[in-house]
């Protein structure tokens, strides 16, 4: 008999565990609705992958913007690019007890973990320019990654034709903007150019520079450049400056000021520009209407466009 009701508690206690761990749309009372609360009321949460990338700075100051204009409180968080600390940071914000957190995670994979401690503690979870593979998510707010790789292939064909040897500059592995970016880029390039090299530079312009040089070493005769991002496409600028090939075409990724100045310079020869502030606040305004009791949809486009040098 003891044993029965031994295991009848265990059972209740596994139930109760699992309860936990049900995932949900957000803040709610216990009905099930969102507890409804203005913008000047709100404690707004923000990790930001690095603030070490301009594009990043602009998607945070687009979300500081708004949110003066509404007497917001933010507490805006730097991963630095390191995984664990952005977790360590998510962790701290919900400790602090904050509304809502937006989140621009420095790896999908890897920020899985924290979006569903996020979701336990009842705190819903905007994703910024990269998405997380798990967990529930009120939104992502990001460009058509697929799109813009797309666009920098048809831009790389127009200008050196088809069957031009080209080199793929890669994001972080497992970001899903990397991913994705790739994807369109290759979705028409693998058809219509030769990629004799494909590399990850992490997003990073002084990692752009080092990469590029050891693909030079083997690839002289290259026509064209894709950089998953701006950094590192002014790092493959400088390689190629280095090496006497200013003539390769080189393609960015974002329109952060330095990829569009170097644009306006004719350095870089395009760039698929999004619009960070604007991602910023369109993040945030999501999260307003969500605590407005008006339905957000599963992802928010941000604008693009390919600016060219003329």
């Amino acid at each position: 008999m003891k044993k029965l009701l031994l295991s009848v508690a265990m059972m209740g206690l596994f139930l109760s565990g699992c309860g936990a761990a049900t995932v949900n749309d957000g803040a709610s009372d216990d009905s099930g609705e969102t507890d409804k609360k203005a913008a000047s009321e709100l404690k707004v949460g923000v990790s930001i992958s690095t603030l070490n990338n301009p594009f990043f700075v602009s998607v945070k100051d687009g979300i500081n913007d708004l949110a003066k204009e509404n007497d917001t409180k933010t507490i805006v968080s730097d991963a630095q690019n390191d995984t664990s600390k952005q977790s360590n940071d998510m962790d701290d914000l919900i400790q602090q007890d904050v509304d809502v957190i937006l989140v621009n995670p420095v790896d999908s994979s890897a920020i899985e973990p924290a979006v569903q401690a996020a979701n336990e503690a009842n705190i819903p979870v905007i994703a910024l320019d990269r998405s997380s593979d798990g967990g529930k998510v009120l939104t992502l707010v990001a460009s058509d990654n697929v799109k813009g790789g797309e666009m920098a292939a048809d831009f790389i064909i127009d200008k050196v034709g088809e069957g031009a040897k080209v080199v793929q500059l890669e994001g972080i592995p497992g970001a899903s903007a990397t991913r994705e970016r790739g994807k369109g880029f290759e979705n028409i390039a693998k058809k219509d150019l030769d990629i004799v090299e494909s590399q990850s530079a992490d997003f990073d312009r002084a990692k752009g520079l080092t990469v590029m040089e050891n693909i030079l070493q083997s690839n002289s005769d290259i026509k064209a450049v894709f950089a998953q991002n701006d950094e590192m496409a002014l790092g493959a600028i400088e390689a190629l400056k280095a090496a006497d090939q200013s003539d390769v075409l080189v393609v960015g990724f974002d329109g952060n000021e330095d990829g569009i100045k170097a644009v306006e310079a004719g350095t870089l020869s395009a760039t698929v520009a999004q619009q960070p502030t604007e991602m910023g606040k369109l993040a945030l305004q999501a999260a307003y209407d969500h605590f407005a009791g008006k339905d957000v949809s599963d992802q928010v486009d941000s604008p693009l466009e390919l600016k060219e040098a003329e």
